[in-house]
Protein backbone atom coordinates (compact mmCIF):
# COMPACT_ATOMS: atom_id res chain seq x y z
CA UNK A 1 0.00 0.00 0.00
CA UNK A 2 1.15 3.47 -0.76
CA UNK A 3 1.94 5.43 1.55
CA UNK A 4 1.17 9.72 1.66
CA UNK A 5 3.75 12.05 3.06
CA UNK A 6 5.03 15.62 1.83
CA UNK A 7 7.80 16.07 -0.70
CA UNK A 8 11.58 16.62 0.33
CA UNK A 9 14.14 17.75 -1.68
CA UNK A 10 15.00 13.87 -2.97
CA UNK A 11 11.58 13.95 -4.47
CA UNK A 12 11.75 16.96 -7.12
CA UNK A 13 13.75 15.01 -9.48
CA UNK A 14 10.83 11.68 -9.29
CA UNK A 15 8.19 14.35 -9.17
CA UNK A 16 8.92 15.54 -12.66
CA UNK A 17 9.32 12.27 -14.27
CA UNK A 18 6.29 11.19 -12.83
CA UNK A 19 4.90 14.42 -14.65
CA UNK A 20 6.24 13.72 -17.88
CA UNK A 21 5.20 10.22 -17.91
CA UNK A 22 1.20 10.52 -16.59
CA UNK A 23 0.63 14.36 -17.70
CA UNK A 24 0.40 13.93 -21.75
CA UNK A 25 -1.03 10.78 -21.55
CA UNK A 26 -3.60 11.96 -19.21
CA UNK A 27 -4.76 15.66 -21.06
CA UNK A 28 -3.90 14.67 -24.65
CA UNK A 29 -7.32 12.67 -25.36
CA UNK A 30 -9.02 15.40 -23.55
CA UNK A 31 -7.39 18.90 -24.55
CA UNK A 32 -4.91 17.92 -27.40
CA UNK A 33 -1.16 17.62 -27.33
CA UNK A 34 -0.08 21.07 -27.37
CA UNK A 35 -1.91 21.92 -24.87
CA UNK A 36 -0.90 18.84 -22.70
CA UNK A 37 2.68 19.65 -23.58
CA UNK A 38 1.72 23.00 -21.76
CA UNK A 39 0.97 21.51 -18.92
CA UNK A 40 4.36 19.74 -18.50
CA UNK A 41 6.34 22.31 -19.48
CA UNK A 42 4.67 24.81 -17.20
CA UNK A 43 4.02 22.71 -14.14
CA UNK A 44 6.03 20.19 -14.34
CA UNK A 45 9.42 21.66 -14.75
CA UNK A 46 12.23 21.32 -11.90
CA UNK A 47 12.33 24.73 -11.11
CA UNK A 48 8.29 24.83 -10.51
CA UNK A 49 8.46 21.42 -8.53
CA UNK A 50 11.63 22.73 -6.34
CA UNK A 51 10.10 25.58 -5.42
CA UNK A 52 6.52 23.86 -4.19
CA UNK A 53 8.41 21.14 -2.34
CA UNK A 54 11.19 23.98 -0.79
CA UNK A 55 7.35 25.90 0.17
CA UNK A 56 6.07 22.31 2.02
CA UNK A 57 3.09 22.39 -0.86
CA UNK A 58 3.80 18.85 -2.38
CA UNK A 59 2.25 15.68 -0.75
CA UNK A 60 2.85 12.08 -2.81
CA UNK A 61 1.71 8.68 -2.81
CA UNK A 62 4.73 6.49 -2.59
CA UNK A 63 4.85 2.69 -3.17
CA UNK A 64 8.31 1.77 -1.71
CA UNK A 65 10.71 3.94 -4.02
CA UNK A 66 8.01 4.55 -6.78
CA UNK A 67 6.00 7.81 -6.50
CA UNK A 68 1.98 6.96 -7.52
CA UNK A 69 0.49 10.30 -7.00
CA UNK A 70 1.05 14.08 -6.42
CA UNK A 71 -0.60 16.45 -4.62
CA UNK A 72 0.28 20.03 -5.11
CA UNK A 73 -1.39 23.01 -3.11
CA UNK A 74 -0.71 26.86 -3.15
CA UNK A 75 -2.80 30.59 -3.44
CA UNK A 76 -4.72 32.82 -5.51
CA UNK A 77 -4.67 35.54 -3.68
CA UNK A 78 -6.35 34.62 -0.43
CA UNK A 79 -7.43 31.61 -1.70
CA UNK A 80 -6.31 28.62 -0.76
CA UNK A 81 -6.04 26.06 -4.15
CA UNK A 82 -5.39 22.25 -5.06
CA UNK A 83 -3.52 22.64 -8.52
CA UNK A 84 -2.57 18.98 -8.90
CA UNK A 85 -4.01 15.88 -7.36
CA UNK A 86 -3.23 13.55 -9.74
CA UNK A 87 -2.71 9.21 -9.61
CA UNK A 88 -0.40 6.61 -11.81
CA UNK A 89 -3.27 4.66 -13.48
CA UNK A 90 -2.23 1.65 -11.92
CA UNK A 91 -3.60 3.26 -8.45
CA UNK A 92 -6.50 4.66 -9.43
CA UNK A 93 -9.63 2.78 -7.30
CA UNK A 94 -7.14 2.08 -4.26
CA UNK A 95 -8.47 4.97 -2.34
CA UNK A 96 -5.03 7.07 -2.88
CA UNK A 97 -6.96 10.17 -4.42
CA UNK A 98 -9.22 11.01 -1.16
CA UNK A 99 -5.91 10.22 0.72
CA UNK A 100 -4.13 13.03 -0.86
CA UNK A 101 -6.47 15.41 -0.88
CA UNK A 102 -6.90 14.57 2.93
CA UNK A 103 -3.32 15.10 3.10
CA UNK A 104 -3.26 18.54 0.99
CA UNK A 105 -6.20 19.56 3.63
CA UNK A 106 -4.34 18.50 6.67
CA UNK A 107 -1.53 20.98 5.66
CA UNK A 108 -3.24 24.39 5.14
CA UNK A 109 -3.26 27.13 7.67
CA UNK A 110 -5.55 27.02 10.56
CA UNK A 111 -7.65 30.35 9.43
CA UNK A 112 -8.13 28.60 6.08
CA UNK A 113 -12.25 27.84 5.90
CA UNK A 114 -12.41 26.96 2.18
CA UNK A 115 -10.61 25.38 -0.29
CA UNK A 116 -10.80 25.50 -4.11
CA UNK A 117 -9.50 23.23 -6.86
CA UNK A 118 -9.62 24.11 -10.84
CA UNK A 119 -9.44 21.52 -13.79
CA UNK A 120 -10.34 21.87 -17.28
CA UNK A 121 -13.84 21.48 -18.47
CA UNK A 122 -12.92 18.48 -20.58
CA UNK A 123 -11.70 16.29 -17.71
CA UNK A 124 -15.25 14.80 -17.05
CA UNK A 125 -13.80 12.04 -14.33
CA UNK A 126 -12.18 14.95 -12.39
CA UNK A 127 -14.93 17.20 -11.51
CA UNK A 128 -16.59 13.47 -11.11
CA UNK A 129 -14.40 12.98 -8.18
CA UNK A 130 -14.22 16.55 -6.73
CA UNK A 131 -18.01 16.21 -6.71
CA UNK A 132 -17.78 13.33 -4.68
CA UNK A 133 -15.42 14.94 -2.33
CA UNK A 134 -17.65 17.70 -1.47
CA UNK A 135 -16.92 20.67 -3.83
CA UNK A 136 -19.45 22.23 -6.26
CA UNK A 137 -18.46 24.52 -9.51
CA UNK A 138 -18.42 28.35 -8.19
CA UNK A 139 -17.30 29.42 -12.32
CA UNK A 140 -16.16 28.46 -15.30
CA UNK A 141 -13.31 30.48 -16.78
CA UNK A 142 -13.43 30.06 -20.96
CA UNK A 143 -10.11 29.18 -22.57
CA UNK A 144 -8.70 32.34 -24.37
CA UNK A 145 -8.68 30.19 -27.52
CA UNK A 146 -12.31 29.25 -27.55
CA UNK A 147 -11.97 25.78 -26.96
CA UNK A 148 -14.44 24.77 -24.57
CA UNK A 149 -12.63 21.58 -23.38
CA UNK A 150 -9.74 23.91 -21.96
CA UNK A 151 -12.15 26.34 -19.89
CA UNK A 152 -11.39 26.07 -16.25
CA UNK A 153 -13.79 25.02 -14.34
CA UNK A 154 -13.39 26.63 -10.49
CA UNK A 155 -14.80 24.50 -7.76
CA UNK A 156 -14.85 24.86 -3.56
CA UNK A 157 -15.72 23.46 -0.43
CA UNK A 158 -15.64 24.42 2.93
CA UNK A 159 -12.61 23.34 4.94
CA UNK A 160 -13.71 21.71 8.25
Amino acid sequence: MAQIRTAGPDDVEKIRCFGEAHIRPHYTPLIGAAAADDQVRLWWSEPQIRAAVTGGLVVVAAAGEQLVGVGQRGRRGDDHVVYKLYLDPGHRGDGLGPKLLGALIERLPADAGRLFIEHFAGNARAGAFYEREGFTVDRVEPSAGGDPALGVVWRSRPVA
